[in-house]
């Protein structure tokens, strides 16, 4: 109860104090992000949701209130607040087309979080849908073997996984592990996560070897990092 109330009490001070002296846009996400930082998402969401109205001030359809309006959406999801999160992921994401068109990195970045929202509501279906097309924007954009593409492979290999389809999850993943491997080197901490979840994908379908392969291969990387 006291680590609550002196959370709550932090919280409640950061908000006050954005509130009462720092009365820009600017400071306001400033502001929220700290409160993300520090795992306050209560207070982030009111936060952004008040920065929201002062990023309107400068056109309802400028970008600046796309990017509040995603800021305020991260905060409800962080929260499991999914239903809310949705319609305003969905604001920004018509922000940023508006802005941008339908091809750019801020439209794949939206696709990609509503995608994620689907696969948690179980909805399969829409969830490849949008996180197919984040993917395939990111790969136009970027090329095949950036960073944020083995991200969106990574999103899609999750929600195929979430329904029961191994196999095409653990063929993802691959495509992932391979990115992150080039880029990142073989002993990095994403490349250890990316070999649990491909193993958990094989082992699923019965490639029991090929998993205890990339499970000794991660925790080794895990190792040799707390070496």
């Amino acid at each position: 109860m006291r680590r609550f109330a002196l959370v709550w009490a932090c919280a409640s001070c950061m908000l006050s104090a954005w509130s009462c002296g720092q009365q820009t846009w600017e400071a306001a996400m400033q502001a929220g992000e700290t409160a993300v930082q520090r795992g306050q998402f209560a207070a982030a969401e009111q936060i952004f949701a008040a920065a929201v109205k002062k990023a309107e001030d400068f056109g309802v359809h400028d970008r600046r209130v796309a990017v509040t309006l995603a800021h305020l959406a991260q905060a409800y999801s962080a929260q499991g607040k999914f239903v809310e999160a949705e319609p305003v992921y969905l604001e920004a994401l018509k922000i940023y087309q508006e802005i941008h068109g339908e091809n750019h990195l801020d439209v794949a970045a939206m696709l990609n979080n509503l995608g994620v929202l689907h696969r948690k509501h179980g909805q399969f279906a829409d969830a490849q849908r949008l996180l197919t097309r984040a993917l395939s924007i990111k790969e136009t954009l970027l090329g095949p073997d950036h960073l944020e593409v083995a991200l969106a492979i990574s999103n899609l290999a999750a929600m195929h996984a979430a329904q029961g389809d191994g196999a095409e999850a653990a063929a993802l993943w691959a495509r992932a592990l391979a990115i992150r491997e080039k880029q990142l080197g073989p002993d990095h901490p994403d490349v250890a996560k990316t070999m649990m979840e491909y193993a958990a994908a094989l082992r699923k379908i019965g490639r029991a070897a090929e998993a205890d392969g990339l499970e000794g291969r991660a925790n080794a990387v895990r190792a040799k990092a707390k070496s």
